[in-house]
């Protein structure tokens, strides 16, 4: 007697997903897992709206994903399966995968603190007026160290004061603080963990988008550049005018040189021209002798003739 195995009978759901999913690994240029661990449904549907026309939004069960990737007959593909674990959306879209990232992070919303979280960064309390009346939040604020004064019948903060440092567990005092204040320091929403690109077969890890620090850093690049660029007398649109500048200022230094180098140099006395006699020839100067000395000779004799 045979026995035949019994067959399990699928829902169409399911095999309508992992038919949908497959369609989308085939057509679609990447495929990106994001974390979505304690984000509130309502958010989610936010930024679901929000990607409409730019990327499909999927929160499939691991085995269903799992198989659409199998039946897709992509070796390539299935490298991203590692990166699928709990609480992620799979998304797919025609964008690239950091075009898509940015999308993300672009699309997060701020958040209220809540107790026991660490602050992702100093937390301050600006100084200015509140809507806050008297009453139990004097004590309140007092409680976190925040120096108030009433003003009007509102609450005003003297100065400014950080409440909890990076890094540091949020209390109950302090989140409730931020809560009154409607002070949100966190950011929620969908984080890119990792992509694949289904045209190059390139899977990419760690996907981090930092907006804010990349154009930070790049100021501070830039910042640096700037100066090097115009000592070296590069010319572009951004130096142009501090090379005019420096070209002006050494112009008006090297003529404040040339100036005091001219009152220094002391002016050249003016030689005095000897006028050289002419020397006579050897023979004008016998004939000159002989006729002084025919003179002298004639003097004589005339003396002598007066003594006789």
């Amino acid at each position: 007697m045979t026995t035949k195995k019994a067959v399990k009978n699928i829902p169409k759901k399911k095999t309508d997903t992992v038919k949908e999913i497959f369609d989308l690994i085939k057509n679609k240029k990447t495929i990106l897992i994001a974390s979505i661990k304690d984000l509130p449904a309502s958010q989610f549907q936010e930024i679901g709206k929000k990607l409409r026309g730019k990327a499909i939004v999927k929160v499939p069960k691991k085995n269903l994903i799992f198989r659409a990737i199998d039946e897709s007959g992509n070796e390539a593909v299935k490298k991203i399966k590692e990166q699928i674990q709990n609480s992620v959306a799979i998304l797919f879209s025609d964008l690239d995968a950091f075009d898509l990232a940015g999308e993300l992070v672009r699309n997060k919303s701020p958040s209220k603190a809540k107790a026991g979280q660490e602050a992702p960064e100093d937390i301050q309390v600006d100084a200015g007026p509140t809507d806050l009346v008297p009453g139990p939040a004097i004590s309140e604020l007092g409680a976190v160290g925040i120096q108030i004064q009433i003003d009007k019948g509102k609450i005003n903060i003297k100065e400014p004061k950080v409440i909890v440092r990076e890094g540091e567990k949020i209390s109950s005092a302090a989140a409730d603080i931020m809560s009154k204040l409607d002070i949100k320091p966190f950011s929620i929403g969908f984080i890119p963990l990792s992509a694949f690109d289904t045209k190059e077969n390139k899977l990419y890890l760690d996907i981090k988008i930092d907006r804010e620090g990349t154009l930070e850093e790049l100021k501070i690049s830039f910042g640096k550049a700037l100066p090097f660029a115009v000592d070296i007398g590069y010319i572009c649109e951004d130096t142009i005018k501090f090379l005019i500048r420096k070209a002006a200022t050494q112009e008006k230094a090297m003529e404040k040189f040339e100036t005091k180098v001219e009152d220094k140099t002391e002016k050249p006395k003016e030689e005095v021209k000897e006028e050289k006699t002419k020397e006579k020839p050897a023979e004008e100067k016998s004939e000159d002798n002989a006729q002084e000395t025919k003179i002298e000779e004639s003097k004589q004799e005339e003396v002598k003739e007066k003594e006789k």
